[in-house]
């Protein structure tokens, strides 16, 4: 069985339910199985087996929230050679999630992860840095999430399934 974790930050439930819907796209994916959990509840166990770790958090002032930038500058799991992702959530169309993801994106390269988003490659729709909602997205953006972590669990399977 393949693992992912999701491991996210999420204030009004945005960020949560958009999980829920990268995790059903990745459970599509025969073979995988997907943990998703709060920053603040993390299970370390589930997080340390995950072959790949996708990160999400809702977008602050134009940047990631605090408390996932704080995760990724301090936590103690074993990153290095996983898959990382990044998927965010904003209030407003160009509301910063690129940078957002990209201060988290930094974050996981720092920790020896294999950074992946599926960008253009497998066509529309995109997700350049990873998957970017408005709040917990329209019915487009919420199926965008669910391809993006299909996408993840694919390039899981192909490296280390």
């Amino acid at each position: 069985m393949t693992e992912i974790a999701i491991i996210y930050h999420s204030e009004s439930g945005n960020t949560a339910d958009v999980a829920a819907c990268i995790r059903e796209g990745a459970e599509g994916a025969e073979g995988v199985s997907v943990s998703a959990m709060s920053v603040d509840s993390i299970d370390e166990e589930a997080a340390n087996r995950a072959c790949a770790v996708i990160v999400g958090c809702p977008t602050y002032a134009g940047c990631c929230s605090w408390q996932i930038k704080r995760w990724v500058d301090t936590t103690k799991l074993k990153l290095a050679g996983k898959i990382g992702a990044v998927y965010a959530t904003e209030n407003f169309l160009g509301g910063g999630a690129d940078f957002s993801q990209m201060v988290v994106v930094s974050g996981l390269l720092v920790r020896g992860m294999l950074v992946y988003s599926g960008g253009t490659s497998h066509g529309k729709p995109f997700t350049h840095f990873g998957a970017v909602t408005i709040a917990r997205g329209d019915d487009e953006q919420r199926e965008r999430a669910r391809i993006f972590g299909r996408r993840i669990a694919d390039k899981a399977l192909e490296l280390f399934g």
